[in-house]
């Protein structure tokens, strides 16, 4: 009997762990992984070599955090397929120079903030990590590969200050993949007129950026 009751309360801590909605520190760690993930994807495209830290998890490898990661860089190319040209020379838009880590992380940062200004999307979520792969690319480009690492912090930040309730309330960076499961044309068109809408709330944060006060 003693050893039954002890399966029962071993089986409801296993549940426990699985059902629980993530954490924070998760949601932030999982999100800076992702955000390797998707700088390392757009550099080998650029055909520019990165290796991603030791001490930086990565997304991939299998697991539900693996399937996000290839969720986010399919919904990443399409995004960039509809405009390929808002995507690329980030820091030429913004006017900035990437040899500093103060105005790369400020830019970055006022970019996020202008984006989700109006409210929370994947849409929006995909935008940002588009902008943090573009800008990534022209900071390798421009000798200043550890930039990128810059940039992943303040995906970090901008996460932990402002999506996290958000994704806890969707069960986490999982509910993402609702986005392609769905195999409905219209449910596809609602993708691509969702992801030229936040093309434009990029456009508004680059002119906003290079609007304000210095």
């Amino acid at each position: 009997m003693e050893m039954l009751r002890r399966s029962s309360v071993f089986a409801a801590e296993v549940m426990e762990v699985f059902d629980r909605s993530p954490t924070d520190k998760e949601l932030v760690s999982q999100a800076k992984a992702l955000c390797r993930d998707y700088i390392h994807s757009r550099l080998n495209r650029a055909g520019i070599g990165w290796s991603k830290p030791e001490h930086g998890p990565s997304a991939q490898g299998g697991g539900t955090l693996g399937e996000v990661s290839s969720v986010l860089l399919w919904l990443g190319d399409e995004l960039e397929y509809l405009r390929p040209n808002i995507y690329r020379n980030v820091a030429k838009q913004l006017n900035i120079t990437v040899a500093s880590e103060s105005v790369v992380s400020d830019a970055f940062l006022a970019v996020a903030a202008e984006i989700f200004s109006t409210g929370i999307t994947w849409g929006k979520v995909v935008s940002l990590y588009a902008v943090a792969g573009a800008l990534a690319v022209d900071c390798v480009r421009h000798g200043h590969p550890a930039m990128v690492h810059t940039i992943v912090d303040c995906m970090g930040e901008f996460v932990r200050k402002n999506l996290t309730s958000w994704l806890k309330r969707r069960g986490g960076w999982v509910d993402v993949t609702k986005c392609v499961v769905n195999t409905d044309p219209s449910f596809r068109s609602h993708w691509l007129v969702s992801a030229a809408c936040t093309c434009g709330h990029f456009l508004k944060a680059v002119v906003c950026y290079l609007l304000r006060e210095k």
